[in-house]
């Protein structure tokens, strides 16, 4: 899934540790085919993940993710179109976290503070998508071990800066060819991308996760302290229509 349907998604209402639990409160409310769907999804990244961590990931072939994964090579490829997204599987659960931020704010609350609630809150609750905790160095050397998955995290940040580009000129009314919704998501992803290679490095030296998360937090609060200061486009409440 791009980006770009997982905005689609969000708008309709609608990477990652293997298995799924016998109760996943993430499951509510889907039909039992799309609950296997899921688990499938999950068990050949989990799979992939463990494999790519192993022996690195230009040495592990398609077909023997599928083999530990029991299923056809075919499936593995219904479910993740490119190699490299089987190890970087979260990016549509970014994309639409930062979508809802961003649409579903509340009454008053501007597009800047709806995503540094986002993301602040992700490192406080340690959420797996901050790449912080036990485990996520071995994630940072295979990602920094392969050119491949170096290539593709830039073209994920591109994807996601177009995304955020467009939600929040959507949000602020700006009009048609205004430069700050773009800076703005550039900076935005900017800030994101020095608060996880700011993670990557801590852990790789081999500093406790609590003290990563600190400085990744400090990160973040200088970025959206910065955006604030430079667009005002972003402190304009929402326009109807």
């Amino acid at each position: 899934m791009s980006a770009k349907e997982a905005a689609d998604r969000a708008g309709a209402g609608v990477g990652r540790e293997s298995g799924a639990a016998d109760v996943d409160p993430e499951e509510a409310g889907l039909t039992l085919r799309e609950r296997k769907k899921r688990r499938t999804r999950q068990r050949i990244s989990g799979e992939a993940t463990r494999l790519f961590i192993e022996r690195g990931f230009e040495q592990v072939t398609v077909a023997e993710v599928a083999r530990a994964a029991e299923v056809s090579a075919m499936t593995v490829f219904n479910y993740f179109p490119r190699k490299e997204d089987l190890f970087l599987d979260r990016v549509p659960e970014v994309a639409e976290m930062l979508v809802r931020a961003v649409r579903d704010r509340g009454p008053g609350e501007v597009p800047l503070a709806a995503l540094r609630r986002l993301a602040t809150g992700l490192v406080a609750s340690g959420h797996p998508l901050t790449k912080v905790g036990e485990g996520f160095g071995n994630f940072w050397r295979t990602v920094l071990d392969s050119p491949a998955l170096r290539a593709r995290g830039r073209e994920v940040l591109e994807e996601l800066e177009e995304l955020l580009a467009a939600e929040l000129g959507r949000a602020t009314g700006a009009a048609p060819g205004d430069p700050e919704p773009r800076l703005a998501a550039a900076l935005i992803v900017a800030g994101w991308r020095a608060a996880y290679a700011t993670a990557a490095r801590r852990q790789l030296d081999g500093d406790p996760a609590e003290v990563v998360a600190v400085e990744q937090a400090a990160v973040l609060e200088r970025t959206f302290d910065a955006l604030e200061r430079a667009l005002p486009v972003l402190g304009r409440e929402r326009r109807p229509g």
